[in-house]
Formats: C-alpha cells, structure tokens, sequence
C-alpha cells in the first residue's frame, strides 16, 4: 500500500500542483464519508482537479495502476454513495465551480458539476429564469452529485427530477476520453445514454460539464398549510387532490413529531396541536392559481381538515417552506443521531404504508418523523437512534430495511433522490431479480471494464445476493418479543 501511495504521489504531482494533493491524515479526515455519517472510510489521497485534461490524466493513471476512483461533490449524499474506497483516490469536483454560460432564449444554462444547485437559479434570475429541481440541500449541494443521484425537491411533482432537466453532459469515461451525449434540443438519435448516466452514482464516467433546462419564474406563486387530526386523513387528501386533475408546484407533508422539531427551530408558524400538516404550492397565472387554491382548500375542507391557512405574502409562503427545508436538521436537535430514509410508493398507498412504518416504528422502539414529498410517494422517514446504545445502530438499519422492502412491496422502489450507494445494497436484490442484477453488472464492465470507478456502490455482486436472502430470515418477530 505505501509503495502504490508513493507512486499515485510521484505521478499526480506531475498532473497537479502540491496544493491541489490531500494525503495527510488530518486534512483527510473531512472526505472519509457523505452526509450518511455511519459509513466511513479512509482514502489514500484527495486530489481535487481544476480542468478536464487533469480529470482525463488522473483517470489514465489510476486505470494504469488499477486504483479505485470515487468521484465527489459536495459530500451532502446520503447513501454513502461518495464513501471514499481504502486504496483509492477520491476526486473532488469542487474547483469546476463556474457557471459557463447562460443562454436566456434557449432557456439553458452550460455549468461546471461543482456549481451550487441554488447558484443556478440566482445567476439566472436576471432573465427571469430558475433552475426547478431543488433538493432541500440546495443551498450547499453541487448539480454534479444531483446528476449522479438524480436528485429531486419539494417541486419535483410538477417539473420533475433532475432527469427531467439536463439536456447535455460532457462525461470524462473510465479509460480517460470525453463523451458528449444529449445536446441542446429536446430530442436526440441513437440510444439514451443521457438518461443511463443520470443516476449512475458516478459507477459509469465523471462529469465534468452540465446543460440544464431553465424555466420562466412563475407569474404567482401561493402555498395553503392544512393540518389534519390523523394522518390517513392528510394521505387521503393528497390522493383527492391528484384526482381533482390539479399537479401542485410542490405536495409536502409532515408529521407531529417533524412538525414541532421544525417549529422549534425556525418559527416556521406550524399549529403545533396536529397529528399530520400538508404544505401545497400552486403556481402559474394568477387566475389560474386563485382558481386552483380554491379546489385545493375545498378538497380539505371535505377531508375535514382541523386549519386551512394560505400564505397572506410572499415572506409567509417563504417561511413556511424554510420550515419543510429545515426539517431535517431540526430533527437533528432532537436526537443523538437520526437515519433518513429514501424510498417511493405509488400515491394510493400512502395511508396504509404510513400506518405499517408506525407499527414497525412500535416493534422497534424507535421513533419515527415522517417528512416527504407526498405528491409523487417520495418518502423520508427519519429514524431517531443513539449510536452510542450498543446494538441500535444494528437495529435501526434492520427497520431502516424493512422500510424500503414496504415500499417495493406497495408497488414502488428502494429510491427516490439519494441513490443506492453502499445504504441500500442489501435492498437490491429485494427489488430485482438476479437476471436484471446481472444486466446491470454487464452495462457497468462495458463503461468501466477494470471496475475502477466508485466500486462496491449502487449494484451487488451476485454472490451478496445470497447473504442477503440469508439475512432477511431474521424475523422482525425477536424485536417484538421484547
């Protein structure tokens, strides 16, 4: 291992400048996980280029000496998916932090993968332009990491994930060259390898360039807070109000527990007396919106909704968002430490998913905060725990599990926005059959064939399969007969 490091040093000084090489054990300490802390390791080094020709000469080398590559950039992941591996390299895409251009009649925007998600749409506001997708971690996370994990936000629901608004990367690929794929129109020929990088958790390429779609700010925007005495009740609310055929800006809701963590932090205005709050934003023309809010509050009122409150100004509507935003780390006041889940089920299944998290939350001892985007069944239970209770760390990944397996059970899936990284490996093979594990591990050595690029992540080897299976015969069951 010292030899490879002085080797990987020797050359990368002749890539990069001394300041741009981390290896002492201090200055690395900070890129030993993502924003899922119970997952950590040590890298041999940091570099952290500043051009496409040193990421395309750092890839060379480390495909020479066969060194595992984790490409990372802001570290506000939570799925491990930017846990460095022991003998590797962790390449930092933080200096490609320039916004290129911006093309205001096209309604696009050329960006480096470091750049601020919440930069986007600040630089584009002049052209009354912004960038949609907006994870609650926008104003830290780069679009890079939201490409790799095709992150969504709270306005997911009606302008998509991050799929939904890249038209063009430029990609630097495990042998070193530079693959341009998507371009500037809506449509392109041949296969869709824009939507296969999307989401690939950095396994297949890095990249090093973005085109995003911009969108007019809307003419009005207003948000109407329901709370609701039982929280089949706000479920029941989100399905009528997709029924009404209306597709909010953004359908968020919240449980008591989020609620009062949230309020307690910010002041967002929440009534604290409520078993379940829902925040829906409706934009567009004025008339339209007016309109809109209208049915919005009458389903409501029919799903006897305890208060209906819409947002008098803009200062309001934007203070009861900083409260959704802020929901997670308000939890983190509350508890030593918290797990976030991440999965997606159809909406028709909220309520009795809902309610079976809450009989798991019982037969674990574990406290739950239930805060998501409810429009489109993205869920994020958070899981409150101590790590420092021996066996509940263990415990709280066992009905962190269980969880996901709910969700593919209900007809959804393991994700939403955060990848699979090294979090939900063991979820995999609940989802896909070993056919569809092995399709996924061929389309992986035809971009990758030395498997140097974030290796471990986002897909199982066939042989964790079967330790999975034998795990999963542990019955929830030992749990309850405490």
């Amino acid at each position: 291992m010292a030899n490879l490091k002085l080797q990987l040093l020797t050359e990368l000084l002749k890539i990069l400048p001394e300041a741009g090489i981390i290896q002492d054990e201090e200055t690395l300490r900070p890129y030993e996980c993502d924003g899922l802390s119970i997952y950590t390791e040590m890298p041999l080094m940091v570099v952290l280029p500043d051009s496409v020709e040193q990421v395309q000469k750092i890839i060379r080398l480390c495909s020479r000496l066969e060194t595992p590559i984790v490409p990372r950039g802001a570290g506000t992941g939570l799925s491990a998916g930017a846990m460095p591996h022991r003998e590797g390299v962790v390449v930092s895409l933080a200096k490609f932090n320039r916004i290129l251009s911006i093309d205001a009649d096209a309604r696009q925007a050329r960006v480096q993968p470091g750049v601020r998600n919440l930069a986007i749409s600040e630089a584009a506001q002049e052209y009354g332009l912004y960038y949609a997708p907006d994870p609650s971690s926008q104003i830290a996370c780069s679009i890079g990491g939201n490409v790799a994990e095709n992150s969504g936000g709270v306005h997911c629901l009606k302008y998509g994930l991050t799929v939904h608004n890249i038209l063009a990367l430029e990609v630097v690929t495990a042998e070193g060259d530079i693959l341009r794929i998507g371009n500037q129109g809506y449509d392109s020929c041949g296969f869709d390898l824009l939507s296969l990088y999307i989401g690939s958790e950095g396994l297949l390429g890095i990249v090093t360039e973005i085109t995003v779609k911009l969108l007019p700010v809307p003419e009005t925007t207003k948000v109407v807070m329901a709370t609701f005495d039982r929280v089949e009740k706000a479920g029941d609310a989100v399905k009528q109000i997709i029924a009404e055929g209306i597709i909010p800006a953004g359908l968020e809701m919240m449980d008591r527990l989020a609620i009062n963590a949230a309020e307690d932090f910010v002041h967002a205005g929440y009534p604290r007396d409520t078993a379940a709050m829902l925040l829906c934003e409706i934009d567009g023309m004025a008339e339209e919106v007016d309109e809109h809010i209208a049915r919005v509050s009458a389903v409501f009122n029919k799903e006897k909704a305890g208060c209906i409150r819409v947002a008098a100004d803009e200062n309001e509507r934007q203070r009861l968002w900083k409260g959704r935003k802020a929901a997670f780390p308000a939890i983190g006041r509350i508890s030593p430490d918290y797990y976030c889940m991440d999965g997606t089920i159809p909406r028709s299944q909220l309520t009795k998913v809902l309610t079976t998290i809450q009989s798991l939350s019982d037969i674990y001892q574990l406290r739950v905060a239930n805060v998501f985007h409810a429009g489109d069944g993205n869920l994020h239970p958070l899981i409150l725990f101590d790590a420092n209770v021996a066996g509940e760390l263990e415990k709280t990944e066992e009905f962190g599990g269980k969880i996901l397996e709910l969700c593919v059970d209900a007809g959804g899936c393991i994700t939403g926005e955060h990848g699979v990284g090294v979090e939900k490996l063991l979820q995999m093979p609940y989802q896909f059959d070993p056919a569809s594990l092995e399709q996924f591990q061929r389309v992986k050595l035809a971009c990758d064939p030395q498997r140097i690029l974030n290796p471990g992540k986002g897909i199982p080897q066939l042989k964790h399969c079967q330790e999975y299976r034998s795990l999963s015969q542990a019955s929830v069951g030992r749990h309850a007969d405490k």
